[in-house]
């Protein structure tokens, strides 16, 4: 069982079985039968079933999986849309499974929100009147519910359609208004169910984009529910993949592209550009260099020899001060210093930098340097190497991550 004192939201062997008399299916699912035999033998269907997960203060959970997966029962069941047949549910540790509805009420307004894949505004208020509907549900006062709708419209970038009427919105601007309504109430955790997939492409990126940009300042805990791999690498701090009511991995979206579970999520991972997914840190070789106090001409060369490389790093006081190549060592090796040949233009890029942004760097044909956030060399990446190393699939190995659980 999950620790609920150290996560803003715990799950722990949750399920959902709908039909009547639903321990029948739990008879069934201990004697190891699948939900296909269950509900032919039964008519009962397992929506969701021993799923067990948690969700840190300011991070993106996305749970992804194909239609029928129990991806949108689970998220209605974390705010009791859906009832929970077996399992519990905390936020901040407090239960949600078992709470009385008048508890589960003030819940939802006090610390959930939710956005939908259909818009689910009210046609004959307006846009701001939408935005506000939770808060007057609330109980606020019209001034300041007003002033609240206003700042969340801004914070989509809608306060000048305030009093529009919501059919005179595009489909972007219908959902900017659904994301608005669910920020009014400043919730502690936002739950949304695949709310970008009724949108064409291209609006769909900005909104995408928009949602990181906003959550930069707002460090919500966000549960997002797609079937789209590419959202789901694009948006998650972790990733859950999801099959027949369980989740199968979870893990981060380089972990998930680069060590999946079984063929289920190899499958879905195949065709993905790992370019956008992995970090420079995850390609990188060990950080091999010189010392500009220290090493010589002659010594670069004996090294590069030894390490078989056409170029090393050169650092000061344990930060890269530039580059050296072969050519350049062996046209100085009578030399006693490293400065007449030191190259103080060379890439040098943060770990945690995708991939594919640092390929403009490449360009220069000189390994890439990788400094932690001290500025200290952590990785060197060879331009040469790490395109075979995207075309073979990623690193060799397979972590394997407990279905249903941390």
């Amino acid at each position: 069982m999950t620790d609920t004192s150290q996560n803003k939201l715990v799950v722990n062997h949750l399920y959902k079985i709908f039909g009547d008399q639903p321990e029948r299916a739990f008879t069934l699912l201990e004697q190891g039968q699948d939900k296909d035999t269950i509900f032919k033998e039964t008519g009962l269907t397992i929506g969701v079933q021993d799923t067990s997960f948690s969700v840190q203060a300011g991070e993106i959970f996305v749970v992804m999986g194909l239609s029928g997966s129990g991806k949108s029962t689970l998220v209605r069941m974390l705010n009791r849309l859906i009832e929970p047949t077996r399992g519990s549910i905390f936020i901040d540790g407090e239960p949600i499974h078992d709470a009385p509805a008048e508890a589960v009420r003030d819940i939802r307004l006090r610390k959930l929100s939710m956005v939908f894949q259909h818009f689910a505004l009210f046609p004959h208020m307006t846009v701001a009147e939408n935005v506000a509907y939770g808060l007057k549900i609330q109980g606020m006062a019209a001034g300041e519910r007003r002033e609240r709708a206003m700042r969340s419209l801004a914070k989509v970038g809608l306060d000048a359609r305030a009093d529009s009427a919501p059919t005179a919105l595009s489909g972007g601007m219908q959902q900017r208004v659904g994301l608005a309504r669910a920020l009014a109430a400043d919730p502690d955790v936002l739950l949304m169910d695949e709310p970008f997939s009724a949108l064409d492409p291209l609006i769909r990126r900005d909104m995408q984009q928009e949602l990181l940009e906003l959550q930069r300042d707002m460090h919500k805990t966000i549960v997002f529910i797609t079937h789209d791999l590419n959202e789901a690498l694009f948006l998650g701090d972790r990733i859950a993949i999801m099959k027949e009511g369980r989740f199968v991995q979870i893990g981060s979206p380089g972990e998930i592209v680069a060590e999946p579970a079984d063929d289920y999520v190899a499958a879905f991972t195949r065709d993905v550009d790992r370019s956008r997914v992995f970090t420079v840190s995850q390609v990188m070789d060990e950080p091999r260099a010189l010392d500009l106090d220290t090493d010589t001409p002659a010594s670069a060369l004996e090294r590069m020899d030894a390490l078989d490389v056409d170029a090393l790093h050169v650092l000061r006081n344990g930060r890269v001060a530039g580059v050296v190549t072969r050519s350049d060592a062996r046209s100085r090796s009578t030399d006693d210093s490293l400065y007449g040949i030191l190259l103080t233009d060379c890439p040098v890029v943060a770990q945690d930098t995708l991939l594919y942004r640092a390929y403009p760097d490449f360009a220069a044909d000189l390994p890439l340097a990788v400094v932690d956030a001290e500025e200290r060399l952590a990785g060197v990446v060879n331009p040469r190497r790490v395109f075979a190393r995207l075309s073979a699939g990623g690193s060799s190995g397979a972590r394997k991550h407990a279905a249903g659980a941390e």
